[in-house]
């Protein structure tokens, strides 16, 4: 802790004026003493202002200064593959700095040594992140030097030095303070700072990714942020046909929409009940019936997606492919365009009552809130499959389902909480309830069904958003926040998708 600790009154962080320059001087001739030409002229520091002003701050304590932080706004790729210190400060004239960049480069930051233990440094660095978050910037970057480098130049390169601080078996002022303000280091910047000799001229480009960048686009649409959805717990029943089971389905439809939801889900095999007129058939044929409804079904399900302003997820139907039978499933968007998802592990009893085949399409889908996955039932059960997904930037997995027993329900909503967990993302899962007495192989269902989050600090604790009442006919309504998200990969307590050891093994489709 610092001496002067006990006798603060006022500390402030304020915009840098030319007021501060003989401070700002004789503060930078103090804090880099091996340095030539420690410091900046006036006629520098007086371009920085006139170019950037909300780029350039000082922290003062009880009116003295005690700190500072420079910096401006590059087009960070005429510079990221190679660059100097005098290459990013355009020889020193910050000529470089442009307001219609995408990065916010460090130029400067340093605390007087004996304002050191007060943590002013990171409030430094917390400035420049909502000034990054605050101009729809990219992310911060700048040239980090490593000032105990040239102790151990003759034993480890600068990458091994690098591993060696992050293994904290080499202590580096500069270097931890950077890591500990989530800079990751990205590439070594051989020759960066002329005259550096204790880093020997090398720096550690560092980067800070701002999470809630938004690429300009000119579509009038944006990607909303808190997400509603809306989860139909459906109630098996006999229907007199195909247009009074879509009636049904229009009524909860309407019913989530009218709470404004963003999204309607469906369970599995939802219209399992048209198999009723061919209960006399082998089940295997009856399936294969009840498949030839599924094309006006799903057109009906995507007009009701326009007209309701709704992205709908169809659940489950059987569709037949030539002469093979799959379970598939829709997302109709309100826009009106359709994609298709598969089943890609069938259970051993559809394999063996109905002769159902697995599928092989496993895909993201783009929305206008955000990438979603959908896998059906079964599906959930294999946790490659929701990591493929997440690793192509999904937000939100559906899981539509069909469980008979409480046993058969629990896998499903067990595994469907642990891809929540280790994938970073929210998982919803909708199920049917009640029987059919007169449908073969159908005859009982049992569903809660459920929105479940990741376990952190921004979510519930026990990772439960909302769950439905057991086995009772409902919609379940609940907001999702897809910013909570891009801060739990970024700072969460634990970071599952971050902290895979890809040195061991490797995760990816055929």
């Amino acid at each position: 802790m610092s001496q002067f600790s006990e006798n603060i009154e006022n500390i402030e962080l304020k915009f840098l004026t030319m007021d501060d320059y003989q401070q700002l001087k004789d503060a930078m001739i103090e804090a880099y003493p091996n340095m030539p030409n420690s410091y900046w002229k006036e006629p520098h520091i007086q371009s920085l202002i006139d170019k950037f002003a909300e780029g350039q701050v000082v922290i003062k304590v009880n009116g003295q200064l005690a700190g500072c932080a420079l910096s401006i706004i590059v087009d960070f790729e005429k510079f990221e593959n190679k660059h100097t210190y005098k290459d990013i400060t355009g020889a020193y004239s910050f000529d470089t700095h442009t307001a219609d960049g995408d990065v916010l480069y460090g130029i400067d930051v340093f605390i007087k040594k004996e304002y050191r233990g007060l943590r002013l440094g990171r409030r430094l660095y917390d400035y420049r992140k909502e000034l990054c978050e605050k101009l729809n910037l990219e992310g911060i970057a700048f040239g980090g030097r490593i000032p105990n480098y040239h102790k151990y130049k003759a034993q480890y390169t600068p990458k091994q030095y690098i591993e060696a601080v992050k293994r904290k078996e080499i202590h580096d002022p500069v270097l931890n303070f950077q890591m500990s303000n989530d800079f990751h280091p990205s590439k070594i910047l051989r020759g960066y700072l002329e005259g550096d000799k204790d880093s020997n001229e090398f720096a550690v480009l560092l980067k800070w990714d701002n999470i809630y960048y938004e690429k300009e686009t000119q579509k009038a649409a944006t990607k909303k942020k808190i997400v509603r959805l809306g989860l139909i717990q459906w109630q098996m029943r006999l229907y007199e046909n195909q247009k009074e089971l879509m009636q049904q389905a229009e009524y909860f439809i309407d019913a989530v929409s009218a709470y404004r939801s963003d999204f309607a889900l469906f369970p599995e095999f939802f219209n399992a009940p048209l198999m009723a007129d061919n209960n006399h058939m082998p089940e295997s044929e009856a399936i294969r019936e009840l498949a030839k409804h599924t094309p006006e079904i799903v057109a009906k399900f995507s007009e009701l997606a326009i007209s309701y302003n709704i992205n709908v997820i169809t659940g489950s139907m059987p569709e037949m492919i030539g002469d093979l039978l799959y379970n598939v499933g829709y997302l109709c968007r309100r826009d009106g365009t359709l994609e298709r998802y598969e089943k890609l592990h069938v259970t051993p009893d559809e394999a063996k009552v109905w002769g159902m085949q697995g599928g092989n399409k496993l895909e993201t889908f783009d929305t206008d809130c955000g990438k979603i996955g959908v896998l059906i039932c079964y599906d959930s059960e294999f946790p490659e499959l929701s990591r493929l997904l997440a690793d192509d930037g999904m937000d939100i997995l559906f899981i539509p389902f069909l469980t008979d027993t409480q046993n058969g329900y629990s896998r499903v909503r067990h595994c469907a909480q642990a891809r929540a967990i280790e994938n970073e993302c929210y998982v919803a899962i909708a199920g049917s309830v009640g029987n059919l007495p007169k449908v073969h192989n159908m005859d009982i269902q049992f569903a809660q069904s459920m929105v479940f989050t990741p376990c952190d600090f921004s979510f519930p604790a026990n990772g439960i958003k909302a769950e439905a009442t057991t086995n009772t006919e409902m919609i379940l309504i609940a907001d999702v926040d897809i910013d909570l998200l891009r801060e739990l990969n970024q700072f969460g307590a634990v970071r599952n998708l971050k902290d895979r050891r890809k040195d061991l093994f490797v995760l990816k489709k055929k």
